[in-house]
């Protein structure tokens, strides 16, 4: 199945901040020449017998302004290489990407350089700070090459200082912060260019669990504020369903299907993504539209919940009443109900 054809219409209807199309990276003598020849859709034989590695196969994505996509699979599924794609720190063998509706792939070394200083933040898993930079040093840097004068890169890096919570720290070198703080900084120095397009590759996956969470936290609170378009990097199922508008899970360089995080729990494509989630705490990711039915004919309770509730929320309220419980929307119209037998099949049975 052509992995377009995932793409739900409601994902098509606005022009996307960023896409791919078929995008086939090949590692291997001459890929290029490999691929035209074995007319754009090589067979897993064929690469086998001449020696290549597959690490995109056939990806197409999109992400619209102001949303988070993130990009998730075991080690080895293709989900770093696509990142590098999307921001050609490599070159795909084959297929498109678009930025703002500009062809990335047509523009020249010089552009590339010029969209990644001026329109793209990258974080890395390795956070790369200068150990002989200081705080401050470090996130103005980016402005630094951009030839902007030190009191305004200064300036700058002072706001961005404060909005991730390191302000008092400016003077500190990197040995003398916390990991978190550290991936702070990394962050930090990202942002200095204000950036229209952020990519992320498995940014916390170095720091202990306490320090993630508060860095998920922490990253939740900067969406909020900053709103921008951003490509995550995870193979942590519980840290992208925390994170996502949507999520495309990757196998073996193929995306398997790309959704929202109840999407993909309630309705898996395949057996591999079933898999992938089925340890999810249903109750903290289904809201209480995605589970509803509608209005029985013998009545409701007396009680109302909101659609967009978690179930994990409003769970004791539905099962402390006899009949089905009324599901309003934001403007208080009745649109469903869920019921006590309902919930249980959802938190402990299949009833998704």
């Amino acid at each position: 199945m052509s992995n377009s054809k995932i793409l739900s219409v409601s994902e098509t209807l606005s022009e996307p901040k960023i896409s791919c199309r078929g995008v086939w990276k090949l590692f291997g003598p001459d890929p290029r020449a490999f691929f035209d020849k074995h007319g754009g859709n090589p067979s897993s034989e064929a690469l086998r017998e001449g020696g290549y590695i597959t690490a995109v196969r056939d990806a197409s994505i999109e992400v619209q302004a102001g949303k988070l996509l993130v990009i998730m699979g075991l080690s080895g599924s293709g989900k770093s290489t696509l990142l590098r794609c999307l921001s050609r720190l490599i070159e795909p063998t084959h297929g498109a990407v678009s930025f703002d509706g500009q062809d990335l792939l047509a523009a020249s070394p010089t552009e590339m350089i010029e969209l990644r200083r001026h329109k793209m933040g990258m974080v890395f898993q390795n956070f790369a700070l200068f150990p002989n930079r200081n705080v401050l040093g470090n996130v103005a840097f980016p402005l630094e090459v951009q030839g902007i004068d030190r009191a305004r890169r200064e300036a700058r890096a002072h706001e961005i200082i404060e909005l991730v919570g390191l302000k008092g720290r400016e003077g500190y070198y990197p040995r003398e912060l916390s990991g978190g703080q550290q991936q702070r900084v990394g962050i930090a120095r990202s942002l200095a260019v204000e950036p229209e397009l952020w990519f992320l590759d498995e940014p916390f996956s170095a720091l202990d669990p306490l320090i993630r969470r508060e860095m998920q936290n922490e990253f939740l609170r900067l969406q909020d504020v900053l709103n921008k378009t951003i490509v995550f990097i995870t193979h942590d199922f519980d840290e992208a369903i925390r994170l996502a508008d949507r999520i495309a899970i990757m196998k073996d360089g193929e995306i398997i299907q790309i959704g929202t995080p109840e999407a993909l729990v309630t309705n898996p494509a395949t057996d591999y993504v079933a898999e992938f989630t089925k340890h999810i705490p249903r109750d903290k990711l289904l809201t209480v539209r995605g589970v509803m039915e509608a209005v029985p004919a013998d009545g409701l309770a007396e009680a109302a919940v909101s659609a967009d509730d978690k179930i994990a929320a409003v769970a004791g309220r539905i099962i402390g009443h006899d009949r089905p419980v009324r599901v309003i929307d934001a403007d208080g119209e009745t649109i469903g109900s869920v019921s006590r037998q309902r919930v249980v099949d959802v938190v402990f049975g299949d009833g998704a």
